[in-house]
């Protein structure tokens, strides 16, 4: 009987450890670029003349913790910091969270934006954590193309 107990507690002990590892290593993963790290949709919007309007960045990130974000983000364009307000909302799900952020970019940014050598995008969470990360070189030349047409 004793060796059965034993057995059940080896097993949970072994499932807790690679649960917890996965977690804190899904949770806390490395990544080089901003597109690495979530998942981005960018768009771009103009008027009926076909002038620029505005722009608006989407980012879904999918965490096995319970931190959301924040309501607030800054777009970096060569240095210079574009601080915005956003609209979050965070989706829980059976095993991992999904957490979605909006942003509205300011119009005196895309200018920048598009004429920027470098882009790097900081969003925060509200267990302290804060992720900031460049654009890669193919996104970012998306995202000027967008707003280019």
């Amino acid at each position: 009987m004793q060796k059965i107990f034993l057995g059940i507690g080896v097993l949970l002990f072994t499932i807790g450890i690679f649960g917890v590892s996965y977690t804190w290593n899904h949770d806390h993963r490395k990544a080089t670029t901003l597109e690495e790290y979530a998942r981005l949709d960018f768009q771009a919007s103009r008027d009926i003349d076909g002038r620029l309007e505005g722009a608006v960045l989407s980012l879904w990130d999918y965490r096995y913790d319970k931190s959301q974000f924040l309501k607030r983000a800054v777009l970096f364009t060569d240095g210079a910091p574009w601080e915005m307000p956003a609209a979050t909302k965070q989706t829980r799900m059976q095993w991992k969270n999904e957490n979605k952020l909006f942003v509205s970019l300011p119009k005196n940014a895309l200018r920048d934006l598009l004429l920027a050598k470098e882009v790097r995008f900081k969003f925060f969470y509200d267990n302290g954590q804060s992720i900031d990360l460049p654009l890669g070189q193919k996104e970012m030349t998306a995202w000027q193309r967008k707003l280019r047409w």
